[in-house]
């Protein structure tokens, strides 16, 4: 502890009982013990902020690490392997085909038209629950 051996310990007390005096000795140690308490209290907390902010570093390159991994797999650059078909050669080939993109909305819709008469139909069929008599 500072390079302060035991007699130099006891010398230290020794003036400290002299100048403080035998009544307020007590008192000046508790006190002292406090102070040395908090401000231990106090090194934890900033060195363990400080590991929290490290912490923090560390992740937040991860996730900038990760968001440009997934910016990069998704972008739509040209590759030499992969590259976009035209819309206008896209829509040319349907149209060919005689498959137009309005036709398969167009069909989706009516579909979903016939699903919902069905279900009317359906809940039109089944006896409304109590409409009997409950004798």
């Amino acid at each position: 502890m500072f390079g302060i051996g035991m007699p130099e310990l006891l010398l230290i007390l020794a003036i400290a009982l002299i100048v403080i005096g035998p009544k307020k000795l007590p008192d000046l140690a508790k006190s002292l013990g406090r102070a040395m308490r908090e401000f231990k209290k106090a090194t934890n907390e900033f060195k363990e902020t400080l590991q929290i902010d490290e912490d923090m570093t560390d992740v937040k390159k991860a996730f900038d690490g990760l968001g440009k991994d997934i910016k990069d797999s998704v972008s739509p650059e040209e590759t030499a392997d992969f590259k976009r078909p035209d819309a206008s050669q896209n829509t040319a080939d349907k149209t060919a085909r005689g498959d137009e993109p309005d036709d398969k909305i167009e069909n989706v819709k009516t579909a979903f038209d016939e699903l919902k008469k069905t279900e009317d139909a359906e809940e039109k069929k089944q006896p409304q629950e109590g409409s009997g008599n409950d004798a």
